[in-house]
């Protein structure tokens, strides 16, 4: 129901699953796990993957932290956008990546929740795609020292309130690894 015109394709997004960004994430194991089963599927239906990876000046491009962690192996068929704002379309090839592929519903996985992860699925839904949020496939570490909720409690209200998420002629959900559909 994609409020984009002639986008009738479906996407997955892997954002930021990066050793330093991932090093101390909660569920970690679990969450690449889910990401890598999801990118199975992906490839075995046919579906874009396409791959987003942040660098900043305290995430260097070319560095072993920068680095995809070593359990994901991107196709080389399969677009890598780089960027360096939490948005995934913010000044980076993404937009362009899903127009040639005639994608309108992203499928979005990665890191941080609260970060990057949050950026994206709303700069999606504001640029007019369908957006699904898979619930047990994003993660961020846990900030609770600074005053903020720990990270079990960011991730389970970032899926609370994605399900409410509504707009004209688009839609926004939250899926499980297990129910998430490409169709």
């Amino acid at each position: 129901m994609t409020s984009l015109r002639d986008r009738p394709h479906t996407a997955l997004l892997v954002v930021d699953v990066q050793n330093d960004v991932m090093a101390n994430a909660h569920q970690r194991n679990k969450v690449v796990a889910n990401i890598n089963t999801l990118v199975d599927r992906a490839r075995a239906e046919k579906v874009p993957i396409i791959w987003v990876q942040h660098s900043s000046d305290e995430l260097p491009t070319d560095t072993e932290g920068w680095q995809y962690v070593a359990e994901l192996q991107r196709a080389p068929s399969e677009p890598l956008v780089h960027k360096r704002y939490g948005d995934s379309f913010e000044d980076t090839t993404l937009e362009s990546e899903l127009a040639k592929r005639g994608v309108g519903r992203v499928v979005v996985t990665g890191a941080q929740t609260d970060a990057c992860v949050r950026a994206t699925i709303h700069g999606a839904f504001n640029r007019g795609y369908d957006t699904v949020l898979v619930s047990d496939a994003h993660t961020t570490e846990d900030f609770s020292a600074y005053g903020l909720p720990p990270a079990d409690k960011v991730i389970a209200h970032t899926n609370m309130y994605w399900t409410w998420q509504a707009g004209p002629g688009r839609t926004a959900n939250v899926a499980d690894t297990a129910t998430v559909d490409f169709g």
